[in-house]
């Protein structure tokens, strides 16, 4: 479990992120949006004092990683602990008709019809906080942000915190400790 708090910046949008397909591994770059919202995401971070970038080594984390890194004046190092989670024969497929044909209303139960080619959602939330806590490790009190993707930063929510939250492309997040609990909040 990571010992102290950590950022993660959900990689801007793409094509297959506004036509809200199941996305995983398909390695696909930013759009337009997503390059715009990468740069914002860089201003919102210009206060922080960041030790370190972390990406995935998925193109759309990289970019959105690259360009704050450049705009921090920071290296960005990749790290396949936080790739985004193997949708299997999802992959592609709409997320609303998916939803629709398994009588689903909202996207924390998309858990549990997950395919059973692709990889286990208990899977996401190891990996990643092994991750986290293995650049911790690495880096010792400084802050760490984690550029990676939706499913990863909501495995990571509901493993510390107890819970799914209301995720953005290209919105930077501080997880922390908080008593015995975490919490997720958007950086201003």
């Amino acid at each position: 479990m990571p010992s102290r708090s950590f950022l993660c910046l959900r990689h801007g949008a793409t094509d297959w992120n506004r036509q809200n397909r199941f996305q995983g591994r398909t390695d696909n770059l930013l759009n337009d949006d997503g390059v715009a919202q990468a740069r914002t995401a860089a201003l919102r971070l210009g206060n922080v004092a960041l030790g370190a970038i972390v990406a995935s080594p998925l193109r759309r984390a990289v970019q959105t990683a690259d360009i704050v890194g450049a705009a921090l004046s920071l290296p960005v190092a990749i790290d396949a602990g936080i790739i985004e989670c193997d949708f299997g024969s999802l992959e592609g497929q709409s997320i609303r008709d998916t939803m629709r044909k398994h009588g689903i209303t909202a996207l924390e139960q998309l858990v549990s019809i997950l395919a059973a080619d692709g990889e286990p959602w208990a899977a996401v939330s190891r990996r990643a906080l092994r991750c986290v806590t293995r650049w911790q490790e690495s880096h010792p009190g400084t802050d760490l942000l984690f550029v990676c993707h939706d499913a990863v930063m909501q495995a990571i929510a509901q493993a510390l915190c107890g819970g799914f939250f209301e995720n953005r492309y290209g919105t930077p997040f501080r997880f922390a400790p908080a008593g015995s609990s975490w919490t997720v909040e958007e950086i201003d």
